[in-house]
């Protein structure tokens, strides 16, 4: 599990306000009302920690004015004890990135396949836990509705968060290219999803195109506006199953529209979500600060108000306090909802008195 966080992110907090719909965001903007400006968690619930532990931790972060942790697996301790703080309990669920030993054996035909044919069940791009199922598989909408539908029945559950809901990487982040001696400066075969016959049929089946016939595949718009629909069905499959049991549906997705379509395939305007948190984590693009504000106004003029986006901002990028308190009100400027905050930390006092002073 660290090599995940080496590789994509590291691990602790984030997001925000869930309860404000669109409607009532309308509302106070129609009214001048000044929006609420929330910051919550995301967190990897560690049984082992003491009571005394997680009281003063899960006290700490309420002061600070955190709404809600985005917890990684469900631990009846953590989300009772959190709940006793008034914080809200959300479960964090990767997606289409199942490497679970016993779908592997079942259903390796549940997985997606690269443009050179390599299965992500037996052959998974840059490291051994991507294992990504391919969306165009009859059986794999249900699946994912049953596993999302598993957490949400839970009492204690306040939402689920969506992650990893896309395709592998055709291109990473510029400042990762060295971790694995690549150079993406076109798209690769052999990380470029999904051509598995299940995905072939049904582009052939929507649009009369073989696309084992075109010269250039990675350069058709219509295989490209395929795929993003084969998520985008999944995910809006799932808030309407949430629907069922009155709980929020949100997801944490690449820093723009522009970047998440063009890296992952992925959609996430045209999501029917109750919130949308893009990891806006400059580092990684090698890009300065100021960028956090420019991709928050791209993500906030993408969605034109259909819900709340929250900016997902990476600790280990910032060199001191005051680097993030910029960061935080850039996000804020530029129309966020409220700020999420990655990478293992503690709150300590000046933290709390950070995050106090700008909401």
């Amino acid at each position: 599990m660290n090599s995940r966080r080496n590789f994509i992110k590291a691990a602790s907090l984030g997001l925000a306000a869930l309860q404000l719909s669109p409607n009532v965001l309308q509302a106070q903007q129609d009214h001048n009302t000044p929006l609420l400006f929330d910051f919550w968690l995301w967190a990897r619930p560690n049984e082992s920690e003491s009571e005394a532990t997680l009281k003063k931790r899960y006290q700490s972060y309420k002061d600070a004015g955190v709404r809600g942790i985005f917890f990684e697996n469900y631990s009846v301790k953590h989300f009772q004890l959190a709940k006793q703080y008034g914080l809200e309990t959300h479960r964090w669920m990767w997606t289409m990135n199942r490497g679970e030993k016993e779908l592997l054996e079942k259903h390796p035909e549940y997985y997606a396949v690269s443009r050179s044919g390599k299965s992500c069940a037996t052959n998974p791009p840059y490291v051994n836990y991507y294992r990504f199922l391919c969306p165009s598989h009859p059986d794999v909408p249900k699946y994912l509705e049953e596993k999302a539908r598993e957490q949400l029945e839970k009492e204690d559950v306040d939402g689920l968060h969506l992650d990893y809901i896309r395709y592998p990487d055709v291109t990473l982040p510029v400042n990762l290219w060295q971790n694995y001696n690549l150079d993406q400066s076109t798209e690769l075969a052999d990380y470029d999803f999904c051509y598995s016959q299940f995905s072939k049929d049904a582009f052939f089946k929507e649009t009369g195109i073989n696309i084992d016939k075109v010269d250039r595949p990675d350069q058709s718009p219509s295989w490209r506006s395929f795929r993003y629909g084969q998520i985008n069905k999944i995910v809006n499959r799932i808030c309407e199953a949430a629907k069922d049991y009155q709980k929020p549906v949100t997801a944490a997705v690449f820093p723009t529209p522009d970047l998440a379509r063009r890296i992952v395939r992925q959609d996430w305007t045209n999501w029917n979500l109750s919130g949308v948190f893009p990891m806006i984590y400059h580092g990684f693009y090698k890009e300065p600060i100021h960028w956090i504000g420019t991709a928050v106004a791209e993500g906030v003029q993408g969605l034109h108000g259909k819900f709340p986006l929250y900016a997902g901002l990476y600790l280990p990028d910032f060199k001191n306090l005051n680097e993030l308190k910029e960061a935080i009100s850039l996000a804020k400027t530029n129309g966020a909802a409220g700020v999420s905050l990655f990478g293992e930390t503690e709150f300590d006092q000046q933290t709390i008195a950070l995050l106090q002073s700008i909401r």
